[in-house]
């Protein structure tokens, strides 16, 4: 299954956030070290893709976020660890022997 560059992104920022993997969380860690300035619809609309095609799933938090509304905790499933590895070897493979200026 393959991920496109955002999708990667996402889900390594979730894998990298873990508990603590809610969605502005998400878009701020995006931000510092993918140089992502993404909206939050953006990151809302690429989580719950990814949750939808099964790479991600999400519980509730315990505090509720701005507006009442109870966080989303997100967190990779097998299959999600299973793409971002087929993602990551692809872009290994495509890397290997390339001459760059």
């Amino acid at each position: 299954m393959s991920l496109g560059d955002l999708q990667n992104l996402t889900m390594l920022a979730v894998a990298q956030l873990g508990a603590d993997a809610v969605s502005r969380n998400i878009r701020d860690l995006l931000a510092e070290l993918a140089d992502r300035e993404l909206s939050v619809a953006t990151v809302f609309v690429t989580l719950t893709r990814l949750e939808d095609r099964g790479l991600l799933a999400s519980q509730p938090g315990d505090a509720p976020s701005r507006g009442g509304r109870r966080t989303r905790v997100f967190h990779v499933t097998e299959l999600g660890w299973n793409a971002l590895r087929e993602t990551r070897a692809a872009s290994e493979r495509l890397w290997k022997g390339l001459k760059t200026p």
